[in-house]
């Protein structure tokens, strides 16, 4: 999985990653038997996908229990982490969640700690690429909140931290490492 190369080269040997979103629970099994020296931390506020996610990590030892967490929440059911991972959220959630999550990962991570977002996102002087401008589409006509976010806009709210790295990725996704200031 392209994201795991990167993840390889971006996380810390060992500690604690949080997961914000972590939807089915099928990201979270993947990288925890990927990455065996880290303790993975999934979350979700649905009690459905918190169930899904306890079937799909099911005696993978190094996965915590997922957390009921919010992004958008002003405070988090989690003391502390090592590195902070939302895949496919952003774009799938209103603008206030994206701003819990910096805020929350802000609070959260010590200096220079990564704070990984994945997904499409749309950035200044990039085409658009056709599947990703139905894509956003697609998202607004089911929520107005909904819909593809800039680079430079998540940046711009980022504020206690600094863009370390913005990745392509397959399927026209980008990987943005931001680290704490």
């Amino acid at each position: 999985m392209a994201i795991a190369d990167v993840l390889r080269e971006v996380l810390p040997r060992s500690g604690v990653v949080l997961e914000v979103a972590s939807g089915s629970g099928e990201h979270a099994a993947y990288f925890a038997q990927e990455f065996p020296a880290l303790e993975w931390q999934p979350s979700d506020p649905d009690p459905d996908a918190r169930r899904s996610i306890g079937a799909w990590c099911e005696g993978i030892a190094n996965v915590l229990p997922p957390l009921d967490l919010d992004a958008a929440a002003g405070t988090w059911p989690i003391a502390r982490a090592d590195a902070v991972l939302c895949v496919n959220m952003v774009h799938i959630s209103p603008w206030d969640a994206t701003l819990g999550l910096l805020a929350g990962a802000a609070k959260l991570l010590p200096q220079d700690v990564p704070l990984i977002l994945y997904g499409p996102f749309l950035q200044a002087g990039v085409p658009i690429a056709p599947s990703n401008l139905a894509f956003d589409e697609s998202l607004r006509a089911r929520d107005l909140r909904w819909g593809l976010r800039s680079v430079e806009a998540v940046t711009a709210a980022a504020t206690s931290f600094s863009l370390d790295q913005c990745l392509a990725m397959p399927a026209n996704n980008l990987l943005l490492v931001f680290r704490r200031n």
